[in-house]
């Protein structure tokens, strides 16, 4: 990976972007692609959009998410300690002496999140960590003290975990479901530019918004902008890592290439295209199958409007929704090289129906 796109890739990670906070990332993000791209807007609840060749009748859009899961300061004792409501899809399991960050209006307030010790715990009775019993604690003694350092019901909290890079050829963080796809999409345009290739078409790089509650930001950009063709690309279970069913879940495995999912939302017409695609250069690819909703961002684009033809390729990751996701460079390198064969080998007009 080059310095430049890794410099990015770092300070895009660690940002915090919790949902319905993605302000900064998104500043980031934006600071990035612009060079790559012909203009750039914004909308209302802050999904940012890079244009390549505006104004044409023709549309595409590639398209990942930004938003993090996190938490809300949801109640605060007398004797100052802090309990939450999750804020997308946080797993409560893995927060117990986990480092937190508190955004306030003052700035951000560090924290952990306690757990009782091992030797005074109840076996018989221990309890799961949960809604009920996942707290932080910030070093205050009553509840004036911390609303004093500008904590309130409402505050958004994320974990506090940086990126690293593992063995070489692992990238490893909190977040990277799904920035490490606002990371792909933003070399995929880069890689357009660098290369000279004059799109037939607009070229639509959208960084949505409020994925992990609901899809939301997707649903919002697909209406306004209507295109003709969505890629959309989020990431998806290794399921080979210890306490996966693949029976049930399929074989999805880190370092083995892109995966291509089979749904009802994808457009059989493209997700061949990006088939042939991946052969011409011989991408290794992998497959997976999702009855009913794919669970990303692909579903709002695919169902908005008259409809769009969309497709999605997908990032092996581990541990998902925890501090250590990790992916494989390998298959990040990949997933950038088919956006890009696709992009630059997709006539402008070309008609995806079935029945003509």
């Amino acid at each position: 990976m080059r310095q430049e796109s890794l410099t990015f890739l770092t300070g895009y990670l660690n940002n915090n972007s919790p949902v319905g906070f993605e302000t900064a990332g998104q500043r980031l993000w934006l600071d990035y692609i612009t060079p790559y791209a012909d203009e750039t807007f914004t909308d209302v609840y802050g999904t940012a959009v890079a244009v390549i060749n505006p104004g044409a009748d023709y549309k595409v859009v590639i398209e990942a998410h930004a938003d993090e899961i996190s938490w809300y300061v949801n109640y605060i004792t007398e004797s100052g300690y802090i309990y939450l409501k999750r804020n997308g899809g946080s797993d409560y399991a893995i927060a117990p002496s986990m480092r937190a960050k508190i955004h306030t209006p003052n700035g951000t307030v560090t924290g952990i999140f306690g757990w009782p010790a091992i030797h005074v715990r109840d076996k018989a009775k221990e309890e799961t960590p949960g809604a009920k019993n996942i707290f932080i604690d910030v070093g205050c003694s009553n509840r004036d003290e911390v609303n004093k350092l500008g904590i309130d019901i409402g505050c958004v909290v994320t974990f506090d975990a940086d990126m690293m890079i593992m063995n070489e050829k692992w990238i490893v963080g909190r977040a990277l479901d799904n920035r490490i796809g606002g990371f792909m999409i933003a070399e995929a345009a880069r890689k357009l530019k660098e290369n000279g290739i004059n799109l037939p078409y607009s070229l639509y790089v959208v960084n949505a918004v409020q994925e992990e509650v609901g899809l939301r930001g997707a649903a919002m950009i697909a209406d306004r902008i209507a295109p003709d063709v969505a890629i959309i690309t989020d990431v998806t279970h290794d399921t080979t890592a210890p306490m996966y069913d693949k029976q049930l879940q399929g074989e999805r495995t880190c370092g083995k290439g892109p995966v291509l999912t089979f749904a009802p939302a994808v457009q059989n017409n493209v997700l061949a295209m990006l088939f042939d695609a991946a052969k011409a250069v011989e991408i290794p690819v992998q497959r997976c199958a999702s009855s009913g909703s794919t669970g990303t961002d692909t579903d709002s684009f695919a169902y908005s409007g008259k409809g769009v033809a969309s497709a999605l390729i997908s990032l092996a990751l581990r541990y998902m929704h925890t501090t250590v996701e990790m992916v494989h460079t390998d298959d990040v390198n990949g997933v950038i090289e088919l956006m890009y064969q696709f992009l630059a080998k997709l006539p402008a007009g070309h008609d995806f129906r079935y029945i003509k």
